[in-house]
């Protein structure tokens, strides 16, 4: 009898993980399989919101052959690549900077972290109105002083380029945050035997907080490429894709086949950059983790 017991509170005890992973298991399939499996349908139709007609995969010969769409996963991957190295970089710095002992550090902290609280639409605004050309607070600016307007949102060669800038500055503040969970996991032991051996500042940060902090680095690195490589918002408060399609990204294409009306053509657009995303980032995401292990 008592054995049975036991038995029988041992097979409850194997029963609770599953039953903790349950409410996830539900979140994940009604927001994330359900959704992508529907847009995987629709984008074999030629849909409306009353009606929809099978048309295979003319949606995505449509899409591909669209004009702009090289030009448009050129300035993908520009920013994407560029938003992603600059927030690994300045986020390791500021992460760095704000472990030593520097005055006001606290302060620091919650300026670099603030701009990740702020709604992307609302900073693409404000720096819309900043930097719009003539007009804009920096313009006016310059002319005070008699230097020319950078116009920078009016330069084809240049407002794709703004747009990193805020960007980065918007999302350092969460880089940095990971960088410095990373360090605080540093056990102290290895900064007390690096002093006892006479080691610098320099090589105590590149033999020992640098190959310690991979984990951190290779989730930022992922982290910012899917968010450069999918990134709309900010995109679209600033610019619109302009001037003229200088910085028109893909996913930027796909809402202006929406905004058109051609749902299944634009779901198929969403479709391809999924995929594009998926290629990417899962074999990177497995170089990463092996360079990790090997450590």
């Amino acid at each position: 009898m008592k054995k049975s017991k036991n038995n029988l509170a041992v097979a409850r005890l194997r029963q609770y993980p599953i039953w903790f992973t349950l409410p996830m298991g539900i979140i994940f399939i009604t927001l994330y399989l359900v959704p992508t499996i529907t847009s995987f349908y629709y984008s074999t139709q030629r849909w409306t919101l009353f009606d929809s007609t099978y048309v295979g995969f003319d949606n995505f010969a449509l899409f591909l052959r669209d004009p702009f769409l090289l030009g448009g996963l050129i300035h993908t991957f520009i920013y994407a690549f560029l938003t992603s190295g600059l927030k690994v970089i300045l986020g390791m710095f500021f992460g760095v900077v704000l472990m030593s002992n520097i005055k006001f550090r606290a302060l620091l902290r919650n300026l670099v972290f603030f701009p990740v609280l702020v709604s992307t639409i609302g900073v693409g605004i404000t720096f819309q109105q900043l930097l719009k050309p003539q007009i804009g607070i920096l313009d006016q600016a310059l002319q005070v002083f008699g230097i020319p307007a950078a116009g920078l949102l009016g330069d084809v060669n240049t407002a794709l380029y703004a747009i990193v800038a805020v960007d980065v500055w918007k999302g350092v503040g969460l880089a940095t945050v990971i960088y410095l969970a990373g360090m605080a996991a540093i056990p102290q032991e290895y900064y007390e035997a690096a002093k006892v051996d006479g080691v610098n500042t320099w090589q105590n940060f590149r033999h020992i907080v640098l190959p310690l902090l991979r984990p951190a680095t290779n989730t930022v690195i992922i982290l910012s490429l899917i968010g450069g490589l999918r990134s709309f918002d900010l995109i679209w408060a600033m610019t619109g894709g302009g001037p003229g399609f200088a910085s028109d990204v893909l996913a930027s294409l796909v809402y202006k086949k929406y905004q058109a009306g051609f749902y299944g053509l634009s779901t198929a657009g969403n479709v391809v950059m999924f995929l594009l995303i998926l290629a990417l980032i899962v074999p990177l995401n497995r170089f990463l983790t092996k360079r990790e292990v090997e450590i």
